[in-house]
């Protein structure tokens, strides 16, 4: 499967972040995190109405501690399917 979007996700100890060079969305849930992602795609422009799009979001290894990426299982990646 092929993205149309990637975001790097990351969590500041309060809200859910996505973002590349172009959009940061913000969530304190990921549901409200994936209703900001749609948000700001529809208010964009840049896609019609009816689009059908996929964003992947990849967990950003490097805002936790070396020492604790050992545990990276607990952390994860996310493929969001929206229509705008």
């Amino acid at each position: 499967m092929k993205a149309d979007i990637e975001l790097h996700l990351i969590h500041d100890g309060d809200r859910w972040i996505g973002r590349n060079d172009r959009l940061t969305a913000k969530g304190e849930e990921l549901s409200d995190l994936d209703s900001d992602i749609r948000r700001i795609l529809q208010q964009s422009g840049e896609y019609p109405v009816g689009s059908k799009l996929t964003v992947f979001m990849g967990f950003d290894f490097d805002t936790i501690p070396t020492w604790l990426r050992q545990y990276h299982t607990h952390y994860f990646n996310r493929v969001l399917s929206i229509e705008l």
